[in-house]
């Protein structure tokens, strides 16, 4: 149960949390889209509670990037398009470059032609990531979840997706849930929620000054 959180993420900005798992991290970033609503309070978009837009409409704002990707039964141009059914060959293929995934997808004999099975058993999962970052690429939402995006990655798939994500966030309001704490470190605001709550706020370095949670989580992250 989440209590007395309260945050403001400014235009264009990013904020990270982090914290123990079952802290409630994913708790607020679920809340954000409405998969379901907040019982006491509220959460607004440019000072307008979200209960009061269309659903479509908020989710249409909102791009997730999670650590689990799901990928449907089709071809990868199919699949690149659940982002933008309207989006052209070249927005497609322009979005996927941004993604780092263009070229391995031309390099397969059937190309965005290639069919990959239910949830994409054919690819590995840097490659599923990158499909599922295309997509957002091409949905070009305002706002951004990356829920622990890089999480099960290993270290060069993470390398190639990070240099993605960071593309993505630019000029986005992020929201990122950190696995790895080396890739928030440049959040322009970082929150520790524990148990519920917020337990400590500031950028990486006054965090670290803190010697508190979040500086034990980067000594044991760089162990």
């Amino acid at each position: 149960m989440l209590k007395d959180i309260h945050f403001t993420i400014p235009h264009g900005k990013s904020i990270a949390l982090v914290g123990p798992s079952g802290g409630g991290k994913t708790t607020i970033c679920s809340l954000i889209p409405r998969f379901y609503d907040v019982t006491k309070g509220k959460i607004e978009i440019g000072q307008q509670n979200i209960k009061d837009v269309q659903l479509k409409s908020l989710r249409q704002a909102i791009g997730i990037v999670q650590q689990d990707v799901y990928l449907f039964a089709g071809t990868i141009r199919e699949n690149i398009l659940y982002g933008n059914p309207k989006a052209t060959e070249e927005e497609m293929i322009e979005a996927a470059k941004k993604a780092h995934i263009h070229s391995f997808i031309c390099s397969l004999p059937k190309g965005y032609y290639t069919y990959v099975g239910q949830r994409g058993t054919r690819l590995s999962g840097g490659q599923k990531q990158r499909i599922s970052i295309t997509r957002i690429f091409l949905k070009n939402p305002p706002i951004l979840i990356l829920d622990e995006a890089t999480s099960a990655l290993d270290n060069e798939s993470e390398h190639y997706i990070q240099e993605s994500l960071d593309h993505l966030s630019k000029n986005r309001t992020t929201l990122v849930i950190a696995h790895r704490l080396s890739t928030i470190k440049n959040a322009d605001l970082i929150l520790v929620i524990e148990n519920g709550k917020i337990t400590e706020t500031g950028t990486h370095q006054q965090l670290l000054q803190n010697r508190k949670t979040y500086a034990h989580y980067v000594a044991l992250d760089n162990a």
